[in-house]
């Protein structure tokens, strides 16, 4: 069992609330690599036990709204927030994610850049990439 970063907000947030932006990391488990395709847009929160709980977004559907990383990472968000019902959430140990940023309120904060990038490019979803750090809705 892993643990997170002590900056891993620890419960689902309200909406507007902080929540930390995951990518898988490179060996992670295979079932959760499985489920985490085309550049997913995560979002999420630590568990007590050390696991996360993760809500995604990988486009299964080809939908052109969702084809930005950031329109992927607002629909993830969108869905914790509101408690909506979904297949794409995942509950994993820590140690299969690396989180690279947050959302809060109306702004996606990437901290490790290159790490999403890297992500991105190994999905085959570098055209998918913010234009930087910063994203507002």
């Amino acid at each position: 069992m892993s643990t997170f970063g002590r900056d891993t907000p620890m419960e689902r947030p309200n909406p507007g609330g902080r929540a930390a932006v995951f990518v898988p990391k490179v060996n992670a488990e295979d079932a959760v690599k499985d489920m985490l395709k085309n550049g997913s847009g995560m979002v999420g929160f630590g568990n007590s036990d050390g696991s996360v709980t993760v809500y995604f977004e990988n486009n299964r559907f080809n939908d052109s709204s969702l084809h930005k990383w950031e329109s992927k990472v607002w629909k993830s968000y969108g869905r914790m927030v509101e408690l909506s019902p979904t297949v794409n959430k995942l509950v994993c140990d820590a140690s299969n994610l690396t989180q690279v940023g947050f959302v809060q309120g109306p702004e996606i904060e990437v901290r490790d850049m290159p790490l999403l990038l890297e992500w991105l490019e190994r999905t085959n979803a570098a055209d998918s990439a913010p234009e930087g750090p910063l994203i507002h809705a």
